[in-house]
């Protein structure tokens, strides 16, 4: 018997896209000005003076130079985050969700015979070079920000070490409020930062229009023909122009593809070419601009202004890859690569739209850490770009996978695009791998952390699973024993939160084991949560009656939507009709939790046991069940057994 079922005849009940007004798409496109573009919109602050300031000036800012150079950042952005981001990776979308691992989680599903552990090393490697990248770029944005202030007032640099933490904590302060709020918030004052980006370059061009010139491709190629081996050096600097492309398609699941797309071709985009092209044309007027083309470019009697929006723009710049940092832990949750945090949805109808409280304290430490251990922009830059373009090749690998395997793209359509993309990643990331002893170590070392993490939780899930099939009983074994055995049958009725269908909970098994006896009613309960805002009461609770109708045996799943608190009590009682077989009685019942207690082994190589202890530490501090879902505490036991890994 079923009863009260989320699906009905193969029909989906719940669709997570509705449609929105215009004025409602205008204000997610705005929202994602004020989230989404912060970091890549920062970059004109620090990406021409540290193309032109590296290796002490290398690059000599002639025509040929400045031309060269401007091509080369122009054309760079243009291919991997118009092309390939906005147009192409975009595309790949896990129930609305972005990121590398949305894209991990596609791919597993259809690659489960082939290429499935690659695909998952891929994913987890991808990830945590994400993480590094989420705690580098805020330290990095606002403190190039901050230093903005050396020149209008020469002796600022002692502040900007506490002025940067003081703006960060502020940062981190407010997560709790939702992207949704913070993007209403940061959205106008990034328009409005856009719009000076264009408004102080317009100038300069109008003054030396021929650098529109440095448009044409031919420019960079040229400066790569002439000048091979310092084009690959500048390329490390040139990855500043491009950082934050990955955090846009990690953020997709907050606002849509539709809304961010709109935002970089309608301003974004435009605001940031005309930038570039006005330091461009600074410099070739004024040669020695180049320690701080972008801040040259203001007039100095509104150089403090600017440097106040700058400043703003960079606190926004790093809600980014904040914002994204929740959104890839969350996918990570998922797929069973981390233990279970809190997350708590700031949204009644983005389902993307999360903030989890563990990440951001983690953020902010590490961003802390970074600020008063670097102390600079440029200290930290040579820390900056190994992560990002390690993540953008990573991410162009598995949507090229999905496009062929997923979307059938042909090959003859797939390999042009292929070797353009991965010939300019590549490149970058080549030129970023030198970086290593000056500062590249820094998100290696992240990554590393995080990826430990993960791959040692994956490999403890996988065991404990492992052992606790073998003391599990099925259900076919627990039917024959309570037709067959005279198990004695309290009144009351007993509520088994269980994860596995088909098998009996190990609570049940030794209440059965120890007591000889269980309740009247038995009742597994299965929560699923889906991606939609919320779950129609009259469609959440699905019912299953096992074996025959004298043994009371129930199976329960239910379906939640990310908005729905998980009450177990609460959505217990939807069920409780008096004309239904099953009857909730909410004073009768007591509520079950199985757990496994972790012993260690003798038997485990001393090689192993750091890995051992450290996922007992990460299991430990997961979050607990019973406050999750919100059981009673006063009628509710925690039985299980042990288990020795």
């Amino acid at each position: 018997m079923r009863a009260n079922s989320a699906k009905t005849h193969g029909k989906k009940v719940f669709e997570r896209h509705e449609p929105v007004s215009r004025k409602a798409r205008a204000g997610l496109s705005l929202a994602a000005l004020g989230v989404v573009y912060g970091d890549i919109g920062t970059s004109p602050l620090y990406a021409m003076r540290s193309i032109f300031t590296f290796d002490n000036h290398s690059v000599v800012p002639t025509q040929e130079g400045v031309y060269g150079i401007l091509s080369l950042l122009l054309w760079s952005v243009m291919i991997i985050v118009s092309f390939k981001y906005v147009l192409l990776v975009m595309r790949a979308d896990n129930d609305g969700e972005g990121g590398i691992l949305a894209l991990t989680a596609l791919l597993r599903k259809t690659l489960v015979k082939t290429g499935f552990k690659i695909v998952t090393v891929l994913g987890l490697v991808g990830a945590a070079l994400f993480f590094g990248d989420s705690m580098i770029t805020p330290a990095m944005s606002v403190m190039s920000a901050v230093e903005g202030l050396e020149t209008v007032y020469p002796d600022a640099q002692r502040l900007i070490v506490p002025v940067s933490l003081v703006i960060l904590a502020f940062l981190f302060g407010i997560q709790r409020f939702g992207t949704s709020l913070v993007g209403r918030a940061f959205g106008p004052i990034m328009a409005l930062w856009f719009l000076t980006l264009a408004a102080l370059g317009v100038p300069h061009i109008y003054a030396n229009p021929g650098i529109l010139s440095a448009l044409l491709p031919t420019y960079a190629l040229g400066f790569v023909w002439q000048h091979p081996l310092l084009t690959f050096g500048v390329l490390g600097a040139a990855v500043l122009a491009i950082t934050g492309a990955e955090a846009l398609y990690a953020d997709m699941g907050h606002f849509g593809r539709t809304p961010i797309a709109r935002a970089w071709f309608m301003m974004v985009l435009p605001c940031l070419a005309l930038n570039y092209l006005g330091q461009a044309a600074l410099i070739l007027e004024h040669p020695t601009a180049v320690d701080a083309p972008f801040f040259y470019l203001v007039p100095e009697g509104l150089r403090l202004p600017v440097i106040v929006l700058a400043t703003l723009a960079t606190v926004i710049a790093s809600q980014a890859v904040i914002s994204g940092a929740f959104s890839v832990t969350a996918q990570a949750l998922n797929l069973g690569f981390l233990p279970r945090m809190r997350i708590l949805h700031t949204s009644k109808s983005e389902g993307g739209q999360i903030y989890v409280p563990a990440i951001n304290v983690l953020l902010a430490i590490g961003v802390g850490v970074l600020i008063i251990g670097f102390k600079s922009s440029d200290a930290l830059s040579h820390a900056y770009g190994l992560a990002v373009t390690g993540t953008e090749l990573l991410t162009t690998t598995l949507f090229f996978l999905f496009a062929r395997h997923v979307l059938r793209w042909s090959w003859v359509r797939i390999i042009p695009m292929l070797c353009i993309i991965l010939s300019l990643e590549i490149s970058y990331f080549s030129a970023n791998v030198q970086k290593i002893p000056t500062g590249g170590w820094l998100p290696i070392l992240i990554a590393s952390v995080f990826l430990l993490v993960m791959a040692t939780w994956i490999w403890g899930v996988r065991a404990v699973r492992d052992r606790r099939s073998e003391i599990e009983i099925n259900m076919r074994t627990l039917l024959k024993t309570l037709r067959e055995k005279e198990v004695r049958r309290l009144p009351g009725q007993a509520i088994y939160l269980h994860e596995n269908r088909g098998t009996v909970p190990i609570g049940l098994k030794e209440n059965l084991r120890f007591n000889q006896c269980t309740h009247e009613q038995i009742v597994l309960v299965h929560v699923k949560v889906l991606n939609i805002p919320h779950v129609r009461h009259a469609q959440r609770v699905s019912v299953e009656r096992f074996g025959r109708h004298e043994q009371k045996l129930f199976d329960i799943t239910i379906s939640l939507g990310f908005n729905d608190t998980i009450d177990i009590p609460y959505n217990l009682r939807l069920c409780s009709n008096p004309d239904a077989e099953f009857v909730f009685r909410e004073d009768q019942a007591r509520y079950f939790v199985s757990v496994l207690e972790l012993q260690k082994s003798d038997q485990v190589p001393w090689y192993l046991m750091w890995r051992r202890s450290l996922f007992m530490f990460l299991i430990r501090n997961a979050t607990q069940r019973v406050d999750v879902m919100r059981l009673p505490r006063s009628r509710t036991a925690i039985i299980g057994g042990s288990i020795y890994l």
